[in-house]
């Protein structure tokens, strides 16, 4: 049986971090969503932050693809798996489009491009250069010639002049199309902090944020050629999946903390525990009175309990509810900020007596 699909896609890479690769993703998602077509969005690599905002965006839950935790067969799978046979699909890139475990650049964007054999898009940090710009292109042609870097997007342009300058410079020396040019963003558009951007659940503008995204992109990246190079990737094979358990009759009730200091969930982690014969029950510490009574179990993940420490140390009922559900033996499994909880919530000397882990499902 022939099981190939279309699944238009691109790679939306940069030279570095930083450079606007998730400016451009959030933004184009934007653009295809407002102009009626479907999209899915991925992240390259463990990112739990703008895998959050690739969600909001697309409205959609955002998959995390890397080569490095889940292997290159589940990576294909999981990307087949999600991704739209018809719809555009957009793979943000992380750190530089070669950066990766080592000095060859293993389990880089680059490597997870050509894994999906998805035409590439290179976002360019602008600022200060002209005809350096192409020089940048160029080195990462000559780098991996099969990679299909297709088009670039200028970031941190200063007007007209500058904009034709590196347009000319990219175009003759690397015979490739500059997609876009986008002036310097105000640094407010999507607020940094510690360990990378703000959170969806914490930015109060969300909407705001979302006019100003596709005003920025609007009118200044070739919306038509974009999607004619994603659809101009090859179809791919979708996998079968052989490790499907079998269907689980009881279900035991599991609690997991959802809010805005909760954040870090692989949806792929909840979605086994359900298919293992869980019930996910969210609870906000920040707003619930108490733990649920027929929790036989409780997941705490990551996040950011530490810019919430007043909020969560002032809902003294929902902490007193968890000491005692810890002391009654219940099982909690904790991970990344929801093991910084008993230092926020009972003091640096506190002992409480959670059983913890750190192994992932």
């Amino acid at each position: 049986m022939d099981n190939l699909s279309a699944f238009p896609r691109l790679v939306i890479a940069g030279m570095s971090g930083s450079s606007g690769k998730t400016i451009v993703s959030l933004g184009l998602l934007q653009l295809l969503r407002h102009a009626a077509i479907e999209v899915r969005a991925f992240k390259k690599g463990p990112d739990y932050i703008d895998a959050s905002w690739l969600s909001w965006a697309c409205c959609h839950e955002a998959r995390n693809l890397d080569t490095y935790l889940m292997g290159p067969e589940r990576v294909l799978e999981s990307f087949t798996r999600h991704a739209l046979p018809d719809g555009i699909n957009v793979i943000e890139g992380n750190r530089g489009l070669f950066d990766g475990f080592d000095a060859a650049g293993t389990h880089s964007t680059a490597a997870l491009a050509r894994l999906l054999a998805a035409p590439v898009i290179l976002v360019i940090n602008a600022a200060k250069v002209t005809r350096t710009a192409a020089a940048y292109v160029l080195g990462c042609q000559k780098l991996d010639p099969a990679l299909a870097i297709r088009g670039v997007i200028l970031n941190h342009v200063n007007g007209e002049r500058h904009k034709q300058i590196l347009r000319n410079a990219i175009e003759s020396a690397c015979s490739i199309p500059v997609l876009g040019a986008l002036p310097n963003a105000k640094a407010s558009l999507l607020p940094e902090r510690h360990l990378g951007l703000v959170t969806p659940q914490e930015h109060s503008a969300r909407k705001k944020l979302e006019q100003d995204l596709m005003s920025l992109l609007d009118g200044r990246v070739d919306f038509d050629a974009l999607l004619a190079i994603a659809r101009s990737a090859p179809p791919l094979q979708k996998p079968l999946r052989t490790d499907a358990p079998a269907p689980v009759e009881t279900q035991v009730n599991v609690g997991y903390l959802k809010d805005a200091a909760f954040t870090f969930y692989y949806p792929e982690n909840l979605e086994q525990l359900e298919r293992v014969g869980a019930k996910l029950i969210p609870i906000s510490a920040l707003n619930a009175s108490g733990l649920p009574d027929n929790l036989q179990a409780l997941y705490i993940g990551g996040g950011f309990p530490e810019t919430h420490a007043q909020a969560l140390s002032a809902n003294q009922s929902f902490l007193q509810s968890l000491r005692q559900a810890a002391l009654r033996g219940l099982p909690i499994y904790a991970e990344c900020g929801g093991l910084i909880v008993p230092r926020i919530c009972y003091g640096r000397t506190a002992v409480i007596p959670w059983r913890v882990s750190s192994r992932s499902t």
